[in-house]
């Protein structure tokens, strides 16, 4: 790039470039903003927001100089190693999707760990946050600048979290979130006791009740507790060979999650469970705050719907290079990320010109003719005169 830029003085040139990217003081929030603004009426075009989808990713790196790496699960090789690992906000329709906001998570360590702060640029006001933390975070300012809301999705590492899920909830915005097997609900139909009446001694209690016959199961045990036609056969969309489908079932509970602790039972909710077939077991399993009247088919594609930003990271990562930095400072992290996040809007905005038909092969534009003396690879030549 830098000798194409500036083939005359391609050293200078390729430290301006590094210079931007590592060391610029440039705001990326400010940039992604500004990309939103421009890639997003493109994506309206084809169909309305449909969900805003919570993430992260991994970045595998050695050593432990670079910002944020530490031993921490990741998802790109699916086991504990060493990486850094970032949270993202994206907001899709139904055909595209694309990040809106992007930062790296500083595992504890690191945030309390002040010479390394220092040498790899973190700024004072970043502390540590959780991942749901930093997530809720960004889904608050993409309200407040009026991105058009969707249902939120997000996986177990977010699901899990019953404070990201209560202010989800505060915050009016339904959402299908992932759960681990061992999270604890009440049976259909079933709730904590109320407080028991005050007898006119003491101070009176207002706290819900349990007692040894009267306890919450985990959604594991629920879920294989169902009778067997409770569960259907649901597709969802077209895979690269056949349609994808599963066995469902969606019961409405209620959360038990430190319920002793309130004066009213949580509100019930969707648990979504999908238990497919020659399974010994449910695989997965979701919590979803979306209307008590909401066909299966539509629940299961609502929580099926977050491929499409595995779909985004394969190609930021593969084809723009999101995967490549190399640096070990905070702001050059961000800056990379936000040039490859852009990068990958513009590509959307330049997908959205044209309507599936087209992309199969009926754009039906115009083409000049031919001249009249040429002839396609193969053809008869004419007869040369004698």
């Amino acid at each position: 790039m830098a000798a194409k830029l500036a083939p005359d003085n391609v050293r200078r040139m390729h430290q301006s470039l590094h210079h931007l990217v590592a060391d610029a003081a440039w705001d990326d929030e400010a940039l992604l903003d500004r990309a939103l603004d421009t890639v997003l009426p493109s994506m309206l075009r084809q169909g309305p927001v449909v969900a805003w989808v919570v993430d992260d990713t991994g970045f595998p790196k050695k050593g432990k100089h670079s910002v944020g790496v530490t031993r921490q699960y990741c998802g790109q090789v699916g086991k504990q190693d060493n990486c850094r690992v970032a949270v993202s906000l994206s907001v899709t329709t139904e055909l595209s999707s694309m990040p809106i906001s992007f930062r790296l998570y500083l595992p504890e360590v690191w945030a309390s760990d002040p010479e390394r702060r220092k040498k790899a640029g973190v700024p004072e006001e970043i502390t540590f946050e959780t991942k749901p933390q930093i997530a809720l975070d960004q889904i608050k300012r993409a309200r407040e600048r009026g991105v058009p809301q969707g249902v939120v999705l997000a996986d177990a590492g977010y699901g899990n979290d019953s404070q990201f899920r209560a202010r989800l909830t505060e915050w009016a915005m339904p959402y299908v979130a992932g759960l681990m097997s061992t999270v604890k609900v009440w049976k259909p139909g079933e709730q904590p006791s109320p407080a028991p009446a005050w007898k006119g001694m003491g101070r009176p209690t207002r706290l819900l009740q349990r007692d040894p016959k009267h306890q919450p199961v985990t959604v594991k045990a629920l879920a294989q507790s169902l009778p067997p036609g409770t569960f259907k056969t649901v597709r969802w969309r077209a895979g690269v060979k056949d349609d994808l489908e599963s066995r469902f079932a969606a019961v409405r509970v209620r959360p038990a999650h430190r319920d002793y602790w309130r004066a009213e039972p949580h509100a019930e909710e969707w648990l979504l469970i999908e238990w497919p077939e020659g399974e010994s077991e449910p695989t997965k399993y979701w919590f979803s705050t979306l209307t008590p009247d909401l066909p299966l088919t539509d629940l299961v594609h609502f929580a099926k719907h977050r491929w499409i930003i595995e779909r985004d990271y394969e190609e930021l990562k593969q084809e723009l290079g999101l995967g490549h930095f190399e640096g070990r400072g905070w702001r050059g992290f961000h800056h990379h990320a936000t040039l490859c996040i852009i990068s990958y809007g513009f590509l959307i905005a330049e997908r959205s010109l044209f309507s599936p038909s087209a992309r199969a092969g009926h754009l039906r534009l115009r083409a000049a003719k031919p001249p009249q003396s040429f002839r396609t690879r193969g053809s008869p030549r004419t007869t040369r005169a004698a």
